[in-house]
């Protein structure tokens, strides 16, 4: 039985490609519908692919890690009261971190706020306290525009952020001090300097962040421990399965364990935006290979009306003419989302050579060089795209030939 199907589907296949061939022009004309349509997909779907691909990257090693560790309840109080949710130690050991084989690096943080003031002019600011080398890996991304990272600097200095150092005319090698209300409600100031002015993606956290070495952190806030533990992977897509081990081996009523996505709540909404845009992109490009494939098919039909007839006549029953235009769209499909996707990597690989100069996005201070990101998953979606619209558009002019009256077909331009 399975032979004998394979046998009618190659049969079908066959024929269908004599019948393209016969009509050439017309043949490449929807093979080129079809491959320009996969192209755009291809270079507007990579596109978005890598912003989504470099926005993560760029949060997780600017800010957040994959993974973080806090006490229950600090996500949603913490900003308010940092101190009630304390952690002393870290909460995994050496022997854990061996065990999970993907954690490269675990640092501790220390979230204070305060005002920071130089000369006449004071503002308010969110402070985190870091170790420098320990937070290094974790912080590849975060970029250091003027002066120089903190493991380079005394320990009483501080990197400001873009924004933050603007507001008060800060540069490096300026004297700072950070005035801030301790875990007792005392208050208490530390004199700084600022080793450097940073700059990440987000402009809304470059303009009210500092990072200090976590031992002034400390003394500022008069506390020992820290906030929270910062993870970082040696893949981003072992994040769910580390969460999950993590999960099993520590007290849920002592730790949160808290993956990157849970926080990155500017790149969730920047990817729900850009995949709606790439629906829409997609839909677009569907609706055009339709219409084109159609109207090819049923310029085919209305040319083959005769041969139709004759076919009718001697035999064939209508289902396998209803197989023959659908086998014929299924190869325009198949041929030209194929060609597309070669053509596609190909561009792709060209411009992402070159790079696309962008302005800084809403959100961002700074502008950047894209590039095209084409993965399997897309690559196989555009396919799925280009066979998917050549069925379609070849149900109709199918149909219709397959319900021809076999006598008038016959007397067809006679």
């Amino acid at each position: 039985m399975w032979r004998n199907a394979l046998q009618r589907l190659k049969q079908d296949i066959t024929l269908a490609a004599r019948n393209l061939l016969r009509h050439r022009r017309r043949s490449l004309f929807a093979l080129g519908t079809v491959g320009g349509g996969v192209v755009a997909f291809l270079l507007a779907g990579g596109f978005i692919q890598w912003i989504f691909i470099d926005m993560r990257e760029s949060t997780i090693h600017s800010q957040l890690g994959h993974i973080q560790l806090v006490r229950p309840g600090f996500l949603s109080g913490g900003q308010s009261d940092p101190y009630r949710y304390l952690i002393d130690e870290a909460p995994i050991n050496t022997a854990q971190t061996a065990e999970t084989q993907a954690i490269k690096t675990l640092a501790p943080r220390l979230t204070f706020g305060g005002l920071l003031s130089k000369g006449d002019a004071t503002v308010s600011f969110i402070g985190e306290g870091i170790a420098p080398d320990l937070e290094a890996p974790i912080s590849r991304a975060i970029t250091v525009l003027r002066g120089k990272d903190l493991t380079e600097n005394p320990e009483n200095s501080v990197l400001l952020g873009e924004g933050l150092a603007a507001s008060i005319g800060a540069e490096p090698g300026d004297m700072i001090v950070l005035l801030g209300t301790t875990a007792g409600g005392g208050v208490n100031a530390v004199e700084c300097q600022v080793a450097g002015i940073f700059a990440t993606i987000t402009k809304a956290y470059d303009d009210v962040v500092l990072r200090a070495p976590i031992s002034i952190a400390r003394s500022l806030m008069r506390v020992n421990g820290s906030t929270s533990w910062v993870i970082l992977l040696d893949d981003t897509a072992q994040t769910d399965t580390t969460v999950q081990q993590l999960r099993a081996s520590l007290d849920p009523t002592a730790f949160d364990v808290v993956p990157w996505s849970d926080l990155a709540d500017f790149y969730n909404k920047t990817v729900e935006l850009f995949t709606r845009q790439v629906g829409v992109v997609r839909l677009l490009i569907a609706l055009i290979v339709v219409l084109s494939i159609s109207n090819t098919l049923t310029m085919s039909v209305l040319e083959r009306t005769s041969e139709i007839g004759t076919a009718m006549a001697i035999g064939v029953k209508r289902q396998g003419i209803l197989q023959q235009f659908i086998s014929e769209g299924l190869l325009i499909g198949v041929v030209g989302g194929v060609g597309g996707i070669v053509v596609g990597l190909l561009l792709g690989q060209i411009i992402s050579s070159i790079g696309i100069p962008m302005p800084p996005p809403p959100g961002m201070a700074h502008g950047f060089t894209g590039q095209i990101a084409i993965t399997p998953a897309l690559a196989f979606d555009a396919l799925v795209l280009a066979i998917t619209t050549t069925l379609l558009a070849s149900v109709f002019p199918a149909w219709k030939a397959s319900r021809m009256i076999i006598v008038d077909a016959l007397r067809h331009q006679r």
